[in-house]
């Protein structure tokens, strides 16, 4: 019997290790512990029986992994050791590649320049701009430092940049010249009107007074940017003394320090700031990474998912320090044909994205033309994978091995994932089972657990919740309970293997793309125009991007509108992929009786008129 257990975990067709976890859909009341018939590390094996199946949606995921104990400043500094010469990451648009080595040098330069410049523990340094490698040298930067990163959404217009700065108190930012339309200095300069005339560094800012450090990381050497020092200048700063500096601050960080804070979509209108721990995003990245057996193969990542995101940022970049693997940068922004040029010059054997990211990656008219035959694994998240396009992942991406992940940003972010050797329908239909040192449950209206495959709203307790929103106790304790349990406002349900199927959403989050998007957001945005009166925002179906934003409009008595004339007056004001695609008007919302709108009437009627 144990010669067959062992040989459970053996890959012989691949000749390598294929043990994992095995992460429980219940609290096991029967576990054997073994060791793994090729590399000889120990994995629990359930040994419950169909009796012992879940009967509620409560489930617990187990493993002999030991949590990172580390802050991400030393997790690097031990990888560079294991591995120095190895690639740690390349930037193809910009033809950038550097080894470990000379990344850890990279990262201790501008720490060190941080210091120099009078940063200190606990200050937040905002990063605003697309994927660039001065992005992932000052997101290592700032955690060796002790410095909170807060991510700026490259899309974010100048409303939403200034929230995003005033609102966590931002003491230096960092950011790219330009990005598709967007000038960020100029951006800046209409919110900072000082900073022309301002020292380098000795900023100040009427409107945002936290704000002293601007620094500029630009490919355009000889445009002129006024008050500012260039990303290199910063990172030449430091000196002996400061670099001493940071290397004393390792021993004094803690892993359960704050070092990174993410914005969300906010049912009031605005973003609010998720404060995550080293401690939560090192470990859900380890936990992923085990998943997808990062550990026991060397891995070159294609990233083409945005770093100011989770996906990007945790389960991409943070890889390299925890695995040594290699991180892969195909462009600035997504492009099809530039993941497939990388893939194919690079070697990568993995690749991230959204499920509508892979639909334009595979309808690329030049995809035959491509070799993907390296790639094996790799993560889908953002929203839903239809059947069709999973076949074509798995077949002509030649990625039978990728995984679905689900999560949120609170969460740092993965809380649910398939296994590598998960069928094919439980990779479409559900987001896998719930992930090692978390607890899942679905609860009623009343907090009560429902019965399996009963709807309800899934909760998480864990390691990777947040420590809170930042400076928002109110909105803090409204998610999270006393106990520890995060309500993710998501409707789902859980068989009786502790699958997770997410069915909807309690507060109407619309998914585009990948993109979380509140309607409440783009209501009150779409309040401002003087000739409306009401306004309710929905989501409805799209073959590409999964969702798209639709919005009923009741104008004000006697105005008239066009749909041309409502998305000029959001564009420059709002989020590109928050500006509605359709457009109604109507006279009146459906409602209950007592005065809610009946979203889910809008949302069905508007599919049959525009036959969705």
């Amino acid at each position: 019997m144990a010669a067959i257990l062992k040989g459970l975990f053996r890959n012989s067709s691949a000749g390598k290790c294929s043990s994992r976890w095995l992460y429980s859909s219940w609290i096991q009341r029967s576990c054997k512990e073994i060791s793994c018939g090729f590399c000889g590390k120990s994995r629990f094996l359930s040994t419950s029986s169909d009796q012992e199946k879940l009967k509620f949606s409560y489930c617990q995921g187990l493993s002999v992994q030991r949590f990172i104990g580390e802050t991400i400043g030393q997790r690097l500094d031990k990888t560079v050791d294991r591995f120095p010469d190895r690639e740690a990451y390349v930037f193809c648009e910009d033809n950038q590649r550097a080894t470990f080595a000379d990344f850890q040098e990279e990262v201790n330069d501008l720490a060190a320049g941080l210091v120099a410049m009078g940063l200190k523990k606990g200050d937040r340094v905002g990063m605003w701009g697309p994927n660039t490698r001065e992005w992932v040298i000052t997101q290592f930067a700032t955690a060796k430092a002790g410095l909170v990163l807060v991510n700026i959404n490259p899309a974010y217009q100048i409303p939403e940049m200034e929230y995003a700065l005033k609102k966590v108190g931002c003491k230096a930012l960092i950011m790219a010249d330009q990005f598709k339309t967007q000038d960020y200095y100029k951006m800046l300069t209409h919110v900072v009107h000082e900073l022309p005339q301002a020292k380098p560094g000795d900023l100040y800012s009427e409107r945002v007074p936290d704000l002293k450090l601007v620094v500029m990381a630009s490919k355009d050497h000889e445009r002129v940017f006024k008050g500012t020092f260039s990303f290199q200048e910063l990172m030449e700063m430091g000196s002996i003394e400061d670099r001493q500096q940071v290397e004393n601050l390792q021993k004094e960080l803690q892993s359960d320090d704050p070092i990174n804070i993410q914005y969300t979509s906010g049912t009031t209108g605005n973003p609010k700031g998720a404060t995550l721990s080293h401690h939560g995003i090192l470990n859900n990245a380890h936990y992923v990474g085990e998943i997808l057996n990062y550990e026991n193969q060397y891995s070159r990542i294609c990233i083409p998912v945005p770093l100011y995101h989770c996906f990007g940022m945790v389960l991409g970049s943070l890889m390299c320090a925890v695995y040594g693997t290699t991180s892969v940068y195909p462009s600035r922004g997504f492009d099809p044909g530039a993941v497939l040029t990388a893939i194919q010059q690079e070697r990568c054997n993995s690749l991230y994205g959204t499920p509508t990211m892979f639909i334009d990656v595979l309808n690329h008219p030049a995809f035959e033309k491509f070799d993907v035959s390296s790639l094996n694994t790799g993560i889908m998240a953002g929203s839903p994978c239809p059947i069709e396009v999973m076949k074509q992942v798995l077949t002509k991406l030649h990625m039978p091995q990728v995984t679905i992940c689900y999560g949120l940003t609170e969460t740092s972010p993965v809380t649910a994932q398939t296994l590598m050797d998960d069928p094919v329908d439980l990779r479409v239909s559900t987001v896998g089972r719930v992930h090692p040192n978390c607890e899942a449950k679905i609860i009623d209206s009343d907090g009560r657990v429902v019965p399996i495959n009963t709807s309800g709203e899934i909760c998480f307790r864990g390691y990777s919740v947040m420590l809170g929103y930042w400076e928002d106790k109110e909105k803090t304790d409204a998610c999270i309970e006393a106990s520890g349990w995060f309500h993710s406002g998501d409707l789902a349900t859980m068989d009786e293997d502790g699958y997770i199927k997410i069915i909807g959403r309690i507060k109407d989050l619309i998914i585009r793309g990948g993109e979380n998007i509140y309607p409440t957001e783009v209501e009150q945005f779409l309040y401002k125009h003087p000739k409306v009166q009401d306004v309710q925002v929905i989501g409805v179906p799209d073959q590409r991007l999964g969702e798209e934003i639709c919005a009923w409009i009741k104008l004000h008595a006697g105005e008239s509108a066009t749909e041309e004339e409502i998305k000029e007056f959001c564009k420059g004001q709002i989020a590109h992929y928050k500006i509605p695609r359709y457009i109604t008007f109507v006279d009146e919302f459906p409602l209950t009786v007592t005065g809610k709108v009946k979203k889910f009437v809008m949302r069905e009627k508007t599919k049959e008129d525009l036959n969705l």
